[in-house]
C-alpha cells in the first residue's frame, strides 16, 4: 500500500530515457538521469523525484532540477545527484518508474509493465576516471509507415574513449529485460550500426506506438570500462507524407589548425519546408565549438552551413560526430532524414626528422610536434626504404611496411635519441631508415614524418682489437689493435700524423678522456693500464690527425669500439652470463670459458649475447671469461680476437618467484572473505614454497602481513575479520630460500549490505512480535532512524541500530493507531572508505486489536 504517491490516479507518460555520469572524485560522480515524458493531451502523471538506485545497496529520492517543454507534447526532464562509492568496482545504475505507456505494441500489457533504465559504472584506479558519453539528440521523431527511420544519438564522450552500439531489449524491474518483448516489425531489417550508431529501422510495418532500446558502451585500450543504455519509444503513423532527403555527409579528416566548413542541402519531395538542425559533440564544446546555421529555406528545399575551427587541444583517436538532420513541416506529420558527419583531428607531421650516423649507433634529432599536448613520440626504424608517402588521413605506421618501433620516449620536448640498437649496436654496410611518430594519452597518433636512411659511417683508422688483458680492478690493462690508413685515407692529408687515443666509461664512446698520442703511423697497437677492469667496462675512441704546419685537421670520422663487457647473474644452481659491446665489426661467435684451479676450459659456444650455465654447487665461486671472434666481412678482415675481463659469481637463487593472480569472494553468511589465487609452480616458476597474505582495512594505507599459508599448492584462505568485512588483500609466493615475489594484485572489497526493517509488527501485548526490531544485520555503528504518519507526523526515532519500537508515539506515549507509516533512516555502515551512511525509506505496518475491538 504506497498511500503518499497514486501513481494509479494519472495516465501512463514515460516515452524515454537514459543514465549518465560525470566522475567527480575518486569515487564521486554526479549522476544524471534524463527522462522524456508526454505532456498530454490527456492528464498524464509528473514525476518531481525519482528514486535513483546507485548500485551499492544505496537509493536516493532525487530531484528533478530542469524541465524542457518540446514540441509534440514532449518534455526532457532532468535529475541530477551527487554519490560517493564505496571502492573500486562495478555497479548497476537504474531508475524505475510504473508508468510506461499504455499500447505499446511490442510489449505484452505494456501499461502493467514497469519501465526502467540502466547504466553500468566501473570504478577501476588502473583505468583512470571515467565519464560517460552524454547523449545530445533527443529522441522524439516520428516514423512513417513504410519509409525507413534513423535515429542517432549523437553520442559524445568527453573523454575520447571509443564508443560501440547495439540493438538491446528494454528492461523492467531491476533492469532486467521485459518477458514476453519482441523487436518491432520490419520489413527489411532493424539494426543497429556498431560503430556511428545509427539506429535504422528499414521500414516500420504496422502503425503504433513501439520501444526499443539501444546500449552504447566505452572502451579504453581495448578495455570495456562502462555501458549506458537508451530506452526510446517510436510511433509509426500512415501518412502520404515523404520524408525529407539529406544529400551528401561523410568522412572527414582535418589537420590541427584547419578549419571544416561543409553546406548541407536537403530536399523534400513533397516540396514542404524543411527545418535543418544539428547535434554532436562539436557543438557542444566549451572552446573552439562549431557552429551550424541554416542558410535558405524555400519550399522542398533547405541549405545548412557547418563551420569548425580545430585547434591541437581537439586531436584525439576518436572521430567527431555532427548528426544533421532535417524535418519537414508538414502539417499532418512531420518526418525526418537524419545523417551523419565524422570528423577525426589530426596531429601534423612531426618535422626535420636527421640521422647522424656514427661507426656503431645512430644519433637522432627532429623538430617538437606542431601539437605541445603530445605525450611522446614513436621511433621506428627499418631496413632499406618504403617508400610511403602517408595521405592526410593515415596516422602512425602501417605494420605491413615493416618498420620496427626501437623506442618509445614520453615528453613533448624529447626530441633525440641514440639508436645503440638495444646496446647491442648497429651493423656497417647497412641502410637504417628512420620515421618518428607523435602519440598522444588516449592512443591517438600524428601523422609519420619524412623518411631519414643513413649508413653507419666506417670510421678509420679501423680498430680490430680491444681486448681485456689483465683484469684486476687498479691494475688492469686493455689491448688496443687498429690497421694502418691507406693512400686513399691520407691522399689529402701530407703530415706529419698524430693518433689520439681517448678512452670512456661507457659503451659508445661519450665523455672520452685523451688518454695518449702517438706520433708514428706505423704504431698500430696500444696497451691501456692502471685502470679497473674488474667492475668497469671501456670503450675507445681512435682519432687520426693531419698536423702539417698551417693545414691542422682531424682525417675522417673516428671510430669507437669497447671491450667484451661480461656479467654474471647468480640463480639457483646456475649462472647467467649477459654480454654487451659495441663494436664495429661482427661478431659472428663468443666462446665461454670457465676457470677452474689454475686451468681455463671451455664450456660452450654461442652466437648470442647470453649463456646459462647450468648444474653447478651453491656456495661455490665460479670465474669466466669470454673469447669472441669477429670480422669485416666486407673489407676481408676476418679473425678479430678479442677477450672479455673475468667475472666471477656464487650460484644463490636471488630470483623470487612471480607473483600470484588473486581472486577474493565475500561470503555474507558466514562473515568471511574467502581469496584463491592460483598455484605459481604451475604457470611461471617451479621453486616457490609458500604464500604470505596481506591486509588493509581500508582503501588508502600499508598492506600488512597477517598470515601464512603453505605448501605452494594451497591456494585458499578464509579471513575472519573482526569489525568489518571490507578491506584490501594481496598475497605473494616466497621460495624455498626466501625470496619473495612482488605482490599480487590487490583486490578490495566492500563489507555485506545486510540492514534492513521488516515491513509490518504487532505492539499488542502478547509477546509476540511486539517490537520494531531490523533483520539480522552486522557491522553497523548507528543509525539515525524517523518513522512519520501519513499525516508526516514524527512517531518516533532513535540512534539505537536495534531500534526495538514497541509502538508507543514519542510525544504521547500511548500506542500508534494501526496504519502504514513512512520512515527514513541513515545507518552508517563501516565500509572501505571509512564510516558511511547510506539512506533507507520504506514502510511501516503496524497491526494489532486493541480490547474495543479496534485495529486488525
Amino acid at each position: 500500500m504506497l498511500f503518499a504517491i497514486p501513481f494509479n490516479l494519472w495516465a501512463t507518460h514515460n516515452r524515454a530515457g537514459e543514465i549518465t555520469y560525470k566522475q567527480t572524485g575518486e569515487l564521486t560522480f554526479k549522476i544524471t538521469v534524463i527522462t522524456y515524458t508526454s505532456t498530454g493531451p490527456e492528464p498524464v502523471a509528473d514525476r518531481p523525484e525519482l528514486e535513483v538506485q546507485f548500485g551499492d545497496g544505496t537509493k536516493a529520492s532525487v530531484p528533478r532540477i530542469e524541465q524542457v517543454y518540446l514540441p509534440d507534447y514532449y518534455k526532457r526532464n532532468k535529475y541530477v545527484w551527487e554519490h560517493t562509492y564505496p571502492g573500486p568496482g562495478t555497479y548497476q545504475i537504474v531508475v524505475e518508474d510504473p508508468n510506461r505507456n499504455r499500447g505499446v505494441k511490442n510489449i505484452p500489457n505494456s501499461v502493467n509493465v514497469v519501465f526502467s533504465i540502466k547504466t553500468i559504472l566501473v570504478i577501476n584506479p588502473g583505468m583512470g576516471n571515467n565519464s560517460t558519453p552524454i547523449l545530445l539528440n533527443p529522441p522524439i521523431d516520428k516514423a512513417a509507415l513504410g519509409y525507413t527511420f534513423i535515429h542517432n544519438p549523437a553520442a559524445f564522450d568527453p573523454d575520447g574513449d571509443s564508443l560501440s552500439y547495439k540493438l538491446a531489449i528494454c528492461t523492467a524491474e531491476n533492469g532486467k529485460e521485459i518477458a514476453g518483448y519482441t523487436f518491432p516489425p520490419f520489413s527489411d531489417s532493424l539494426v543497429v550500426d556498431e560503430r556511428t550508431g545509427d539506429l535504422i529501422w528499414a521500414a516500420p510495418t504496422e502503425v503504433g506506438k513501439y520501444n526499443v532500446a539501444m546500449t552504447i558502451e566505452e572502451w579504453r585500450h581495448g578495455v570495456k570500462i562502462g555501458r549506458i543504455q537508451r530506452d526510446m519509444q517510436i510511433e509509426v503513423y500512415t501518412t502520404d507524407n515523404q520524408p525529407p532527403v539529406i544529400e551528401g555527409t561523410g568522412r572527414f579528416c582535418l589537420l590541427a589548425g584547419q578549419s571544416f566548413i561543409q553546406t548541407i542541402t536537403a530536399t523534400d519531395p513533397n516540396g514542404d519546408s524543411i527545418n535543418l538542425s544539428a547535434s554532436g559533440g562539436p557543438l557542444s564544446l566549451e572552446i573552439n565549438p562549431a557552429q551550424f546555421r541554416q542558410i535558405t529555406s524555400s519550399p522542398g528545399r533547405a541549405t545548412g552551413s557547418i563551420r569548425w575551427n580545430t585547434d591541437c587541444t581537439l586531436v584525439r583517436k576518436q572521430p567527431y560526430q555532427i548528426i544533421i538532420k532535417a524535418k519537414d513541416l508538414n502539417s499532418e506529420l512531420q518526418l525526418i532524414d537524419s545523417k551523419n558527419f565524422e570528423i577525426l583531428v589530426i596531429c601534423p607531421r612531426v618535422e626535420n626528422l636527421m640521422a647522424d650516423p656514427y661507426s656503431s649507433y645512430v644519433t637522432l634529432t627532429w623538430n617538437p610536434a606542431p601539437c605541445a599536448n603530445a605525450a611522446g613520440y614513436r621511433i621506428y626504424r627499418k631496413t632499406g626504404t618504403a617508400f610511403y608517402d602517408p595521405g592526410q588521413c593515415e596516422t602512425g605506421l602501417p605494420a605491413e611496411l615493416g618498420y620496427t618501433m626501437v623506442k618509445e620516449v614520453r615528453g613533448h620536448s624529447s626530441t633525440q635519441f641514440m639508436d645503440t640498437n638495444g646496446g647491442k649496436g648497429l651493423e656497417q654496410s647497412i641502410d637504417y631508415c628512420y620515421r618518428v611518430v607523435a602519440f598522444f594519452d588516449d592512443g591517438a597518433e600524428s601523422i609519420a614524418s619524412g623518411e631519414f636512411c643513413t649508413r653507419l659511417v666506417r670510421g678509420y683508422p679501423l680498430i680490430t682489437k680491444v681486448s681485456v688483458k689483465t683484469t684486476d680492478p687498479e691494475t688492469g690493462q686493455i689491448e688496443l689493435g687498429w690497421r694502418k690508413p691507406g693512400p686513399d685515407q691520407l691522399k689529402d692529408a701530407k703530415g706529419p700524423y698524430v693518433y689520439q687515443i681517448y678512452r670512456s666509461e661507457n659503451l659508445f664512446g661519450q665523455n672520452g678522456i685523451l688518454i695518449d698520442s702517438l706520433q708514428n703511423l706505423e704504431d698500430t697497437s696500444y696497451l691501456d693500464k692502471g685502470m679497473n677492469t674488474a667492475g668497469k667496462y671501456w670503450s675507445y675512441t681512435l682519432e687520426l690527425w693531419n698536423r702539417e704546419p698551417g693545414n691542422n685537421f682531424r682525417i675522417g670520422e673516428p671510430q669507437v669500439a669497447s671491450q667484451v663487457d661480461l656479467r654474471v647473474e647468480s640463480y639457483h644452481r646456475s649462472l647467467k652470463l649477459i654480454l654487451q659491446k659495441n663494436v664495429p665489426w661482427k661478431n659472428e661467435k663468443y666462446v665461454i670459458y670457465r676457470q677452474t684451479g689454475n686451468r681455463e676450459d671451455s664450456i660452450g659456444v654461442t652466437a648470442g649475447l647470453e649463456y646459462f650455465d647450468r648444474g653447478l654447487l651453491e656456495g661455490n665461486t665460479y670465474c669466466y671469461r669470454v673469447k669472441s671472434t669477429g670480422s669485416f666481412e666486407d673489407l676481408g678482415v676476418s679473425n678479430l680476437i678479442n677477450y672479455s675481463q673475468i667475472s666471477c659469481a656464487v650460484p644463490i637463487d636471488t630470483i623470487p618467484p612471480c607473483p600470484p593472480i588473486l581472486t577474493v569472494t565475500s561470503v555474507c553468511d558466514s562473515l568471511s572473505n574467502r581469496l584463491l589465487w592460483n598455484n605459481v609452480n604451475d604457470s611461471c616458476c617451479s621453486d616457490a614454497a609458500f604464500y604470505r597474505v596481506y591486509y588493509r582495512n581500508s582503501l588508502e594505507g600499508d598492506l600488512l602481513r597477517i598470515d601464512s599459508v603453505s605448501p605452494a599448492d594451497k591456494t585458499e584462505y578464509w579471513h575472519f575479520p573482526e569489525k568489518t568485512m571490507a578491506g584490501c588483500y594481496a598475497v605473494s609466493a616466497i621460495d624455498s630460500v626466501g625470496n619473495e615475489s612482488i605482490l599480487s594484485n590487490v583486490v578490495c572489497v566492500d563489507d555485506c549490505i545486510n540492514y534492513s526493517l521488516p515491513n509490518v509488527f504487532t505492539p499488542n501485548g502478547d509477546g509476540i512480535n511486539d517490537l520494531l526490531k531490523p533483520n539480522p544485520y552486522n557491522r553497523v555503528e548507528k543509525i539515525k532512524l524517523q518513522v512519520f504518519s501519513r499525516w508526516n507526523t514524527l512517531v518516533f526515532q532513535t540512534e539505537d541500530p536495534e531500534i526495538n519500537w514497541d509502538g508507543k508515539h514519542i510525544r504521547t506515549g500511548r500506542t500508534v493507531s494501526p496504519g502504514v507509516y513512512y520512515y527514513v533512516c541513515d545507518v552508517y555502515e563501516h565500509r572501505l572508505t571509512g564510516i558511511v551512511p547510506r539512506y533507507l525509506t520504506g514502510f511501516i505496518h503496524v497491526l494489532y486489536s486493541d480490547l474495543s475491538g479496534r485495529g486488525k
